[in-house]
């Protein structure tokens, strides 16, 4: 047993703090862009008179950041050497997810818009796995470079985490397909250049198999952006479509005709091991700002760091992110070694759990750093707002334990989740 990091992943992060100071922090300090980070972020940020939608400039900033970070050879860090990236592993990306995230909030790494300049671009891997070659040739370059996306529809108003109930639906039709049905949490539409909706094309509410997915681009008649649903952390890129009569054709499929659940457990099971380190490192990021604030804040005559009112719940802290790091390195190794999908329950684990101790990190350096704490001078209440969303999407808390009583208990045949090839 060997828990040293790999030495070249080590010389990445220093390699990528470089950057960081070279290049984004200069450009996060001028023109006033510390508006988008500072006290003044969620105005900045948001559209109000445009339904709540990020900003012009704000997402011109990030593209800016993304476009130097691709220059430099960072962005697509996680993808294959063929596709310009230095084919990242999961370890890779827990390791550099929760070292962006523990430096704060910044144009370096914003997780409010899924935003990293180390790309956390799932959607180029999904399209690298399930893509048609004639979808490939299509979306790759542009998925690579960030400067295209396609969003993720499969939550619907009536189903949520009982996704395979749901009631879209596509019927062939020579080699076309029509499509009706309404989807909700449609994150990114306003940019994307296609929707992925999901849709059950055959078997009955509740089989794994029988839902298939499409890329709909969002130009297509029928679809309708209904409205964008306004949340508890603005701004909102959360759509509200309606499928009415759609018709797509037949190589719209993605992944295959009835295997479209397949790609969401892919989805999740990459992405919930990236989210449960991003969790990690804001906690870390909370934690390391309160002991700080401690250890110089002194009422009554001595340091507020000298209270164990203060120090205990930050040791209880603490204590949990130094043991679930260890998880999410051992899970994230695992799934290199033995696969995506060899480590579901580890995953789930990782996941409710730093969703939820970065909650409660937030809410204590809240605490500790008082009135100061629960301003907007301070960031602790855009981090709690944030990653209490995560607590929720891509599996709430509840589903991924009963997904994990499943494996235990011997409710869910160990090996795959449903709807994947074991």
């Amino acid at each position: 047993m060997d828990l040293d990091l790999p030495s070249d992943l080590l010389a990445y992060l220093a390699e990528l703090d470089d950057f960081i100071e070279r290049e984004i922090v200069p450009l996060e300090q001028s023109d006033d862009n510390m508006r988008f980070f500072d006290h003044r972020r969620e105005d900045s940020r948001t559209d109000w008179e445009r339904g709540g939608l990020p900003t012009v400039e704000w997402e011109a900033l990030l593209a800016e950041a993304r476009r130097r970070a691709d220059a430099a050879g960072h962005y697509r860090y996680p993808f294959p050497a063929e596709f310009g990236g230095r084919d990242g592993t999961n370890l890779d990306m827990a390791v550099i997810r929760e070292h962006l995230a523990r430096r704060g909030l910044g144009l370096h790494c914003d997780l409010q818009n899924e935003h990293a300049i180390v790309g956390n671009n799932v959607g180029l891997l999904l399209m690298l796995e399930y893509g048609s070659a004639q979808q490939k040739s299509e979306w790759i370059d542009r998925l690579a470079s960030g400067t295209a996306g396609f969003a993720f529809g499969i939550t619907e108003p009536e189903h949520g985490s009982d996704a395979t109930h749901m009631e879209t639906n596509a019927i062939r039709d020579g080699d076309e397909w029509i499509m009706n049905g309404e989807k909700t949490w449609n994150t990114g539409v306003h940019v994307a250049a296609a929707d992925l909706v999901f849709a059950r094309t055959s078997g009955r509410p509740g089989d794994a198999v029988g839902i298939t997915a499409f890329l709909v681009p969002m130009t297509t008649p029928g679809f309708v952006v209904e409205e964008y649903l306004w949340t508890f952390n603005m701004p909102t890129d959360h759509a509200r479509v309606s499928l009415t009569d759609v018709r797509v054709p037949h190589d719209a499929i993605f992944g295959g005709e009835g295997r479209g659940l397949a790609v969401v457990q892919h989805f999740f099971n990459e992405n919930r091991i990236r989210q449960a380190a991003s969790s990690l490192g804001a906690a870390e990021y909370c934690i390391d700002q309160s002991i700080e604030y401690a250890k110089q804040r002194r009422p009554f005559g001595k340091s507020l760091a000298a209270n164990q009112a203060i120090q205990f719940p930050i040791v209880e802290l603490r204590t949990q992110c130094e043991m679930l790091r260890t998880l999410i390195h051992k899970t994230a190794w695992l799934m290199d070694r033995d696969g995506p999908f060899s480590q579901s329950a580890q995953v789930s684990m990782c996941n409710f759990w730093s969703n939820r101790l970065c909650c409660e990190a937030a809410d204590r350096a809240m605490q500790i750093h008082g009135g100061l704490g629960y301003s907007r001078h301070k960031p602790f209440e855009h981090i709690y707002r944030h990653h209490r969303r995560y607590r929720i999407t891509e599996g709430a808390e509840e589903i991924q334990m009963r997904r994990i009583a499943g494996y235990l208990f011997g409710f869910m045949p160990s090996g795959a989740p449903k709807g994947v090839d074991r």
